[in-house]
């Protein structure tokens, strides 16, 4: 198994590796050899920051063997997530071990990412250079999400400042007219879930997968009810958060993130029981205890009447995962500004940040 440490240059085992078979003073690499060449690449187990590598070759020259290069590089896109560090090397050099070999890496291996990977073999020299092959055939393969064990790490930074729990009785959503309008007009008086954005953790495994409909609930400490302003529209859609939490419904954490200010916001997700939104939920993101957590709880008075707390310290974005009758609620227009600055659309995070960020790919 070939695991990487944080620096490639801190074990002898790995080094800078040029990507051409020419001699080089830096590399230690010497002229093309008739070693045999890596025939058909397999990537396998695949996780947000490494993946099992392993090929064919032919048997003659096998025995002279004694390391294997790996040109590593992030495939070209105007999308593409930045490294954590841009200075970190992707030609790795592993001594020759029995395949599959593992790779693993958080500082040059990001979540959700597409790269591509090709090997070369290598004979070391009695000098310290090496003899080499000619590179295999490129392949592309893409990083995953973060798993439940890196969501449950990121679960426990946001639990630490989430202190403070406020009451709230109101489930918000803010738009353009013209989206409510749709809704009546189109969508028989619904609105109806859509593909969460790219915002937030690059290796959420909601960002561009999970169907919802965002609301929020924050309040004002002052007055204990929604600010007027807003950065999604000037129109509000609210509702009774009963309707939307209660014993039927299931809560799920799905990210925790900062957009390189001080504000952290946490999404949680509300899937009523057995949806289909639930069922994309159960097994990919941490559950909550519904009137237990330190996000959003909801929790039965002696009367049998529901009650609603949020978290203070964190800006709560909330997805619900059905369609929501407009008839189940009101909307109208609010008094204050549009703030655009605090829109979350297609956010990124902010990868350096110590509070929100956890030791995997951004």
């Amino acid at each position: 198994m070939m695991e990487l440490p944080h620096s490639s240059l801190s074990s002898p085992s790995l080094q800078l590796c040029d990507r051409e078979g020419t001699e080089s003073a830096d590399s230690g690499i010497g002229d093309l050899d008739d070693l045999p060449v890596p025939q058909q690449i397999r990537i396998s187990n695949i996780t947000c920051d490494s993946f099992k590598i392993s090929w064919d070759m032919d048997s003659r020259g096998r025995e002279r063997i004694t390391h294997y290069f790996i040109d590593l590089n992030k495939k070209e896109n105007k999308e593409c997530n930045k490294f954590k560090h841009k200075d970190v090397p992707t030609k790795l050099v592993a001594k020759a071990v029995p395949l599959p070999m593992m790779v693993r890496g958080h500082w040059f291996l990001s979540p959700r990412t597409e790269y591509t990977v090709s090997v070369q073999t290598a004979a070391k020299q009695p000098d310290g250079e090496y003899s080499v092959s000619q590179w295999s055939e490129i392949i592309e393969f893409c990083t995953a999400d973060y798993s439940t064990v890196h969501l449950n790490q990121l679960l426990q930074k946001a639990e630490a400042i989430a202190a403070r729990m406020l009451p709230f009785t109101v489930f918000y959503r803010n738009q353009e007219k013209e989206y409510f309008q749709q809704a009546r007009d189109a969508q028989c008086c619904r609105m109806l879930p859509a593909v969460k954005d790219n915002s937030g953790s690059h290796g959420s495994p909601i960002s561009g997968k999970l169907e919802g409909i965002f609301f929020s609930c924050n309040t004002e400490f002052n007055t204990g009810k929604p600010p007027q302003d807003s950065p999604y529209g000037p129109y509000r859609f609210q509702i009774q958060a009963d309707v939307l939490f209660n014993r039927n419904t299931n809560i799920y954490f799905g990210d925790f993130y900062c957009m390189y200010t001080s504000y952290h916001y946490v999404i949680v997700v509300l899937a009523p029981d057995g949806s289909k939104g639930d069922a994309f939920c159960k097994g990919r993101l941490p559950a909550l205890d519904r009137s237990n957590n330190c996000f959003l709880t909801c929790t039965e008075e002696e009367s049998g009447s529901l009650s609603f707390h949020h978290a203070q310290d964190v800006i709560l974005e909330l997805i619900y995962t059905e369609p929501v009758d407009l008839s189940l609620g009101t909307v109208a227009q609010i008094s204050g500004h549009q703030l655009m600055s605090l829109s979350t659309f297609n956010a990124k995070k902010d990868p350096s940040c110590k509070i929100c960020n956890i030791s995997v790919g951004r």
